[in-house]
C-alpha cells in the first residue's frame, strides 16, 4: 500500500528562504554579477541572507562593487523574501488552520481569517497587485523628484527596498545625500509605514479607500467601522514612531549642537524613527550617533513591525500584548485589555514566551560575536565594541540592515553568525510560536500549588 508522505509545514518557508538564498549566492558570485572585483563566497552569501531576508546590511558596497545584473539578482531577492514569505506562509495557515489551530496562534493568521468570506486567490492576489502599484507609483516619484540621483532602474530598486523594508541602497551613504529633501524622505517614510503594518491592515485601508470612491457616486451608506485588529496596529505604529521621534530628537540634538537647521533636525529623527521599523536606510551616520540614540533605536529595531508585513523584530502585536499585560498587573486586574476586548490567556503566554525565546537568542549570538570579534582584547582596548556588537545582533534579528559600520569588518565567522541572525530573525517569531504550539497539550489535571518568593 502506497503511503503519503505529509510535508511539515513548517519545513515550507525555510526551504522557500534557503533554496533562493543559495541559488542568490552562486547568482552574486558569477563574474557577470560584480564590477569593482571578484565577490569571495562569504560575501555572496552574506549579501543573498541579507537580500532574501529584507534586511539590508552589507559587507560590501551594493551600487560599487555590483553590476547591473548582480544588483537585478538582488533586488530579485528582495521582492520575493518580502512578498513570497507572506504569500507562501499564509497559504499554509489558510489550508492548515482547522488542523493546527494557527487562527489564534499568530496575528497573521487572525488578520487574514477573520472574515469567514475570506478567499485565499483573491487576497494574494490582491496584495502582489498593490504591491506592484505602490512600487511603481513610488518609483515613479523618486524618478521625478531627482532623475539625475534615481534613474530608472535607480528607482525602481529604492522603491521595492523600501517597501520590503529591505534597507539596501544603491548610494554608498545610503540616503545621507537627501537628508534634507523633505519629498524623497516623505516617499521613503510612506513605503515604509506601508510595507511595516502588514498586508492584512493594508488591504483593509484599500478597500476602505476603494469604498469611500464609490460612495461619492453612489447613495451615501453607513460607514463600516475598521477591524479593531487593523486599529490596534495603526495606533501601536503611530505610537511607536511619535515616541521614537521625541526619544531621538532629545538624544540627538538637545544639548549637542550638530550645525544642521531646526527642520532638517526634526526631519532626520522622524526618519530614523520610522526607519527603525526594519526599514534600514539612514540620513545620519549611525556610528556618530549617540549611545542614547542607539538605545532607543534598538528598541524600535526589536519590536519591529506587524504581523504579516515586510517587517521583522518581534512585532508590534507581541508588544502591545506585553503591555497591556503589564497594565493590567498594575491596576490589578486579571485581563489583559486592548480597546474593547481583552485578550486570552494563551495570547499572553504565547507573547511572554516569544519575548523570552527572542531576548536569549540576542544575547547568545551577542556572546559568540563577543568572542570571535575581539574576545582576547582586553576591556580598556575594547572600549565601545560591545555596544557595537549588540546594535549589529538586534539589526539582524529584527531584520533591520543598519550598523555602526561594524558590518565590513566582521570575521568569516562573525558574518555567518550574523547570516544566521538575519534567517532566524525572518523566519524565528513564527516558527518559535508555531513549534511551541506544537509541543503544547491540554491537561486534564493540575499540580498543587505553592506559592515562593519573588524578587
Amino acid at each position: 500500500m502506497r503511503t503519503q508522505t505529509r510535508l511539515n509545514p513548517l519545513s515550507l518557508p525555510i526551504a522557500f528562504f534557503g533554496a533562493v538564498i543559495a541559488a542568490g549566492t552562486i547568482a552574486l558570485h558569477l563574474d557577470v554579477s560584480t564590477a569593482g572585483g571578484a565577490v569571495s563566497w562569504i560575501d555572496a552569501l552574506f549579501t543573498a541572507t541579507s537580500a532574501t531576508c529584507v534586511t539590508g546590511l552589507a559587507v560590501v558596497d551594493t551600487g560599487g562593487r555590483f553590476s547591473i545584473f548582480g544588483q537585478g539578482a538582488i533586488l530579485t531577492m528582495i521582492q520575493l523574501g518580502g512578498l513570497g514569505i507572506m504569500t507562501y506562509t499564509s497559504l499554509i495557515f489558510y489550508l492548515l488552520h482547522r488542523r493546527i489551530s494557527l487562527t489564534d496562534r499568530i496575528a497573521v493568521a487572525q488578520g487574514l481569517l477573520h472574515d469567514m468570506s475570506f478567499n485565499l486567490g483573491r487576497f494574494l492576489m490582491g496584495i502582489t497587485a498593490w504591491t506592484l502599484i505602490i512600487e511603481a507609483v513610488a518609483a515613479a516619484a523618486l524618478h521625478g523628484m531627482a532623475p539625475e540621483r534615481f534613474s530608472g532602474f535607480s528607482a525602481v530598486f529604492h522603491a521595492v527596498s523600501a517597501f520590503c523594508n529591505a534597507g539596501f541602497s544603491l548610494f554608498p551613504d545610503s540616503l545621507m545625500g537627501f537628508q534634507t529633501d523633505w519629498g524623497i524622505n516623505a516617499v521613503f517614510m510612506v513605503l515604509i509605514v506601508s510595507g511595516g503594518i502588514g498586508f492584512s491592515v493594508l488591504m483593509e485601508m484599500a478597500g476602505r479607500f476603494r469604498n469611500r470612491m464609490i460612495r461619492r457616486w453612489q447613495k451615501p451608506r453607513q460607514k463600516r467601522p475598521m477591524s479593531w485588529y487593523s486599529l490596534l496596529v495603526l495606533r501601536t505604529t503611530a505610537f511607536l514612531i511619535v515616541a521614537g521621534w521625541m526619544a531621538l530628537f532629545l538624544a540627538e540634538y538637545i544639548g549637542y549642537p550638530r550645525d544642521l537647521p531646526g527642520s532638517t533636525e526634526l526631519l532626520t529623527a522622524l526618519f530614523q524613527s520610522v526607519t527603525c521599523r526594519t526599514a534600514g536606510f539612514n540620513t545620519l551616520d549611525i556610528g556618530r550617533m549617540t549611545n542614547v540614540s542607539l538605545l532607543v533605536m534598538m528598541l524600535l529595531m526589536f519590536v519591529g513591525g506587524a504581523p504579516g508585513s515586510c517587517a521583522g523584530g518581534i512585532k508590534i502585536t507581541t508588544f502591545r500584548a506585553l503591555g497591556a499585560f503589564v497594565i493590567a498587573h498594575v491596576k490589578g486586574r486579571r485581563q489583559a485589555v486592548i480597546g474593547r476586548f481583552a485578550l486570552d490567556r494563551r495570547t499572553v503566554n504565547k507573547a511572554l514566551s516569544l519575548l523570552t525565546f527572542s531576548v536569549l537568542i540576542v544575547l547568545a549570538a551577542t556572546l559568540v560575536l563577543n568572542i570571535t570579534e575581539g574576545g582576547e582584547v582586553p576591556h580598556p582596548l575594547a572600549r565601545g565594541l560591545f555596544l557595537d556588537i549588540l546594535f549589529e545582533v538586534v539589526s539582524a534579528f529584527g531584520t533591520v540592515g543598519l550598523s555602526t559600520g561594524l558590518t565590513p569588518h566582521l570575521t568569516v565567522a562573525g558574518k555567518l553568525i550574523i547570516a544566521a541572525m538575519m534567517f532566524v530573525g525572518r523566519l524565528g517569531p513564527i516558527l518559535i510560536v508555531a513549534a511551541l504550539a506544537s509541543y503544547q497539550s491540554e491537561y486534564r489535571y493540575r499540580w498543587p500549588e505553592e506559592s515562593m518568593l519573588v524578587g
